[in-house]
């Protein structure tokens, strides 16, 4: 019975997923989004999955993680040295470009991994936000990045529509990973390491594992920002870039992937707004989180996910009740 039950909500899901897909075509092709919007859902879209990947080191490993906009680079310039240096065909070179980009982030994730997550709390957040300036300086100095001048003249392979499909992707995978048998035990040890210790989870072994997982899809997220932007250069990368996926995370609560969507869209449209007063910026964002801390500690909808099932139920009741 549960089974079935499963079943019936990821076909529900699954549908409504088709059916806004839909949606976001047919305003292309009645060009009821312009080409403005069409970019700002982009850059939206590929926060909101760079946040995502940090909300799993962040809410379901516990982990203070500071270092995403390194990870985001090294997948950006992995999958734009692909788009630039080879000739494959055009989704080919896309696929290939992020996966790539993706898998290369994971291995810095491992090798970061290893002796940082032996620490934790601040020190965890210090050695990752170390990590992430010292992927930028390298940037700068590496001759095949293109140093201060980046790279330029990178294929633009994203639009929205397959922005859109990778999102999708992405969102389903971090659902289905954190409540498969290793997302419990991130869980776990989040709650109590010692305790998953003493029942027999290697515990060192899943901290790098999952810090591994955040760094790939952090990795992915670079390769869409290349592929869309069609320019890079370390500038884009800075710590206030990871400073905002902390701040999506904290907003939409750690913990809740569909509040990081939520707040994800909520800061890019605010983010137009700040650009005419950009030196403010740090500051509004400064007294946005502590009216969060004080009045909404658990984010926007803290560790809860939602579900077009339970919401359905819930409007049944409702309608009943009144009846």
């Amino acid at each position: 019975m549960e089974r079935k039950n499963f079943q019936k909500n990821y076909l529900i899901n699954f549908i409504a997923v088709l059916f806004l897909f839909g949606i976001i075509v047919m305003s292309l092709q009645m060009k009821l989004i312009n080409n403005y919007y069409q970019g700002l859902l982009i850059i939206a879209g590929i926060n909101i999955m760079a946040a995502s990947s940090l909300n799993l080191a962040a809410g379901y490993m516990g982990q203070l993680a500071l270092g995403h906009a390194g990870f985001m680079a090294i997948g950006a310039y992995t999958a734009a040295l692909i788009g630039l240096h080879t000739n494959l065909p055009v989704m080919a070179k896309l696929i290939v470009g992020i996966g790539c980009g993706g898998v290369m982030a994971g291995l810095f994730g491992v090798l970061i991994g290893i002796p940082a997550l032996r620490l934790r709390g601040d020190y965890l957040g210090i050695v990752t936000l170390g990590f992430g300036e010292i992927i930028r300086i390298a940037l700068y100095n590496l001759p095949f990045t293109g140093g201060a001048a980046g790279l330029k003249k990178i294929p633009k392979l994203i639009n929205l529509p397959i922005l859109f499909v990778i999102l999708v992707l992405v969102i389903s995978f971090l659902f289905l990973f954190v409540r498969s048998r290793h997302g419990r035990a991130l869980l776990s040890i989040k709650e109590d390491e010692i305790a998953a210790e003493s029942v027999g989870v290697p515990t060192i072994y899943y901290k790098v594992y999952g810090f591994a997982v955040s760094a790939f899809l952090a990795g992915v997220a670079g390769g869409c920002l290349a592929y869309f932007q069609r320019a890079l250069d370390p500038n884009k990368f800075k710590f206030m870039l990871s400073v905002e996926f902390f701040i999506i995370v904290v907003l939409g609560g750690m913990g809740s992937f569909t509040g990081t969507i939520l707040a994800g869209l909520f800061l890019a449209f605010i983010n137009e707004f700040l650009y005419e007063v950009d030196e403010l910026r740090l500051v509004i964002y400064a007294v946005l989180l502590i009216v969060v801390m004080i009045f909404k500690p658990s984010g926007l909808l803290g560790n809860r996910e939602f579900s077009l099932t339970a919401s359905g139920r819930w409007l049944k009741r409702k309608l009943t009740e009144k009846k």
